[in-house]
């Protein structure tokens, strides 16, 4: 636990502007964890846990409340861009398991942008015009990434104003949800039941929905790679990751549990837009108002992580894992002007080439694999002391986190394993090049 003395500041000065405050990230941790989970992908949890969602976002948010301490522990001792990557390369000191931590890390995000991305292009886009999923999905990524070299604050100020949209959206859609069953539709029962097709057990049923759900529950890794433009890091990072978690977690089993009494598992699990099922009955709203708020949830959820993504870059190449390139921060706006280059190009490849449910579980089993690294990590950097104070876990924690991201990462199938695998080989060619170059310039200098 945190030292009651105040923290000291850290000694490294900050090339970016630390203008994000508490509540703000507090905001921005609540609107990064909405903005998928509810909106894309309920009914494809439906489909694989049954009508009792919420017993999967129940496992998936303890699963990751184990692994948010380690990160608070973490982000508190070394409040710098960089995040899982950096902390790595800290405890091991290993240039290629800190390039597959780094590029893993990435890569979730790109690929949790993705997922975002091809959802808002569905059924939420096509309340208003009809065009390809594609399309919709690109033209999404492409102002974002306008977004995000204007600049963080103009970015977090937009995260603010959409975590208020959507949070009323599912606010929304619970009351709206709570009429028809109190008017006599849905099946109260439905909240209870399991799929156990195939003589599954209803343990299995749980596992197999927390896989998925988990990807809700992400979100509170992302502001570890915004940690050098926070104010007061060590206070204000505890409070923001278990409040959001705890907000996120509430608001998730209130509208899961809504959904699934509403409609029909099978109806939830068919739709691109699950929650406009169950826009019906008494106080049913014009469809198109319920889409304007999910577009921009999804929008919001697309927008932090290619922010977190092409933090996580910068921060990297500043350690020289990545290529200095990347390093590079615009003289006037002060962002990562080639970073967020990258990891548009790289989402909107991603978003051609893959389904909403195939990126969203490639999103949680590169992240799942991170996180069991830096869980440990924990353990290793207790070793290395810092002069400031910082948040602390019991060790007993991490060692839980660790062993539960590996039980969920069995349930993902061999496609999934593979398409991670070719993002990782990708990232080598980035990091190889680069190792080269660096190691003759260390082997050249005086």
């Amino acid at each position: 636990m945190p030292s009651p003395a105040a923290p000291k500041a850290a000694a490294d000065e900050s090339r970016l502007e630390r203008v994000i405050s508490r509540k703000m990230l507090l905001v921005f941790i609540v609107g990064d964890i909405l903005g998928g989970g509810i909106y894309a992908l309920v009914g494809e949890v439906g489909g694989r846990v049954g009508g009792a969602i919420w017993a999967a976002f129940a496992g998936a948010l303890i699963l990751a409340a184990f692994t948010a301490a380690s990160y608070a522990e973490l982000t508190t001792k070394y409040p710098h861009a960089g995040g899982a990557g950096l902390y790595v390369n800290r405890a091991f000191k290993n240039p290629l398991l800190s390039f597959v931590i780094t590029f893993a890390v990435m890569a979730s995000g790109v690929t949790s942008a993705a997922t975002l991305a091809r959802a808002f292009g569905g059924d939420y886009l096509g309340a208003f015009i009809d065009v390809e999923i594609l399309v919709g999905a690109i033209g999404l990524l492409l102002i974002i990434a306008v977004i995000n070299f204007i600049g963080i604050k103009e970015s977090v100020r937009i995260n603010l104003g959409f975590t208020g949209v959507e949070v009323g959206g599912l606010v929304l859609i619970t009351v709206i949800g709570l009429a028809v069953l109190f008017d006599g539709g849905g099946d109260t029962g439905r909240a209870l039941e399991f799929d156990t097709e195939g003589n599954e057990s209803t343990i299995a049923a749980i596992l197999a929905g927390t896989a998925l759900s988990f990807y809700a529950l992400i979100g509170f890794e992302d502001s570890a790679n915004v940690a050098e433009e926070v104010r007061d890091p060590q206070r204000s990072y505890p409070l923001a990751i278990f409040g959001g978690l705890a907000i996120a977690g509430g608001i998730y089993m209130l509208v899961t549990v809504v959904a699934s009494m509403a409609v029909p598992t099978e109806q939830l699990a068919s739709s691109d837009g699950p929650l406009l099922e169950v826009n019906q009955g008494p106080l049913a709203i014009n469809d198109k108002i319920f889409s304007a708020i999910g577009l921009l949830a999804l929008s919001n959820g697309a927008l932090i992580n290619l922010i977190m993504a092409s933090r996580l870059l910068y921060g990297m190449a500043r350690e020289r894992v990545m290529p200095r390139p990347l390093d590079y921060v615009h003289p006037t706006r002060r962002t990562p002007l080639v970073a967020i280059v990258f990891v548009t190009a790289l989402a909107i490849g991603l978003a051609a080439t893959g389904e909403l449910d195939t990126l969203a579980d490639t999103t949680v089993l590169l992240l799942l694999g991170v996180f069991i690294v830096v869980n440990i990590s924990v353990l290793v950097l207790r070793r290395d002391p810092v002069d400031h104070d910082h948040f602390r876990v019991p060790t007993v924690v991490p060692i839980i986190g660790a062993i539960a991201a590996a039980l969920v990462m069995t349930q993902p199938t061999g496609d999934i394993y593979a398409r991670a695998g070719i993002l990782l080989a990708l990232g080598a060619l980035l990091w190889v090049p680069n190792y080269l170059i660096t190691r003759r310039e260390a082997a050249n200098a005086p």
